[in-house]
């Protein structure tokens, strides 16, 4: 039993162990939270973000330790409280915005729909994602330029990331000619595709006349591949089943018209001096 001696007036040797055990109690539990979370974000955001909110998240737990232990003193909190609920109305108006970009970022970095290296396209601007802010979202395009997102609208918007797949469907209309052998120019495409290193064997590639358009036998081409390297290999593929083709004699089509008269088209030659008969 402990003898609750009186420090100063009516402060005791109790209310002294009461706050001390509220405050190592907060302590630890802040100590907890903040290894927790850097083990949990560290690969989700840059280094120098992490200790932003571990800061915020360590001393807004210290603080509500202190509002604890302030009734111990013989201070009464809800004034401090009023006060600062407040003026928590108050910054809360003027920075709405904000606040909704900061509790955007932390749900982008829960839900982690993206990382960053990784391509997306965001409410219509494509790029490589530079970094995820606790604030904004950065993007860097294929043209070079720097696109600052804010989070907000991040977080509401459609999201497409072309990579988060391994595999990645590439898909080609090729047309050739109605005299062509259409199954030869399948066979053509099927081995050129199982011939490239960078196409997959599963998914099986899908080929196959998919239309007889009005000037060409339309073939479907539906290869996979890693998404990584799906632009390449787009790139590369379509001249290689053109140039294929054509060396086995299968050619591209192209539109072209045939027109057909009514009558046969009349030859009629004019000697020099003759008149013309349509003349008189």
């Amino acid at each position: 039993m402990i003898p609750d001696i009186a420090i100063y007036g009516e402060f005791g040797v109790l209310d002294l162990l009461r706050v001390l055990l509220i405050l190592v109690v907060a302590i630890i539990i802040a100590k907890g939270i903040s290894v927790n979370l850097r083990r949990v974000l560290k690969d989700r955001m840059s280094k120098d973000h992490v200790e932003i909110i571990n800061k915020v998240i360590y001393w807004g737990i210290l603080t509500i330790a202190f509002l604890l232990v302030l009734p111990v003193f013989g201070v009464n909190p809800s004034g401090l409280l009023v006060a600062g609920g407040v003026a928590g109305i108050v910054l809360g108006i003027a920075s709405q915005s904000v606040v909704s970009n900061l509790m955007a970022g932390l749900f982008l970095v829960i839900e982690r729909p993206m990382k960053i290296g990784q391509t997306v396209n965001i409410a219509g601007t494509a790029g490589v994602v530079e970094d995820i802010r606790i604030l904004s979202t950065t993007i860097r395009t294929f043209e070079g330029l720097y696109v600052r997102i804010p989070n907000e609208k991040v977080f509401t918007t459609d999201i497409t990331n072309y990579v988060e797949h391994v595999a990645r469907r590439l898909e080609y209309r090729v047309g050739i000619r109605y005299s062509d052998d259409a199954d030869k120019a399948i066979a053509i495409i099927h081995r050129l595709c199982e011939e490239h290193p960078l196409t997959l064997k599963n998914p099986t590639p899908d080929i196959f006349v998919d239309n007889l358009g009005d000037n060409a036998v339309e073939i479907m081409v539906r290869i996979w591949s890693p998404s990584k390297e799906w632009y390449g290999v787009k790139k590369e593929l379509l001249w290689k089943i053109k140039t294929a083709l054509e060396g086995q004699g299968i050619e591209i089509a192209f539109p072209q018209r045939t027109v057909w008269f009514a009558n046969e088209l009349q030859k009629r030659e004019m000697r020099d001096g003759a008149d013309d008969p349509g003349m008189h």
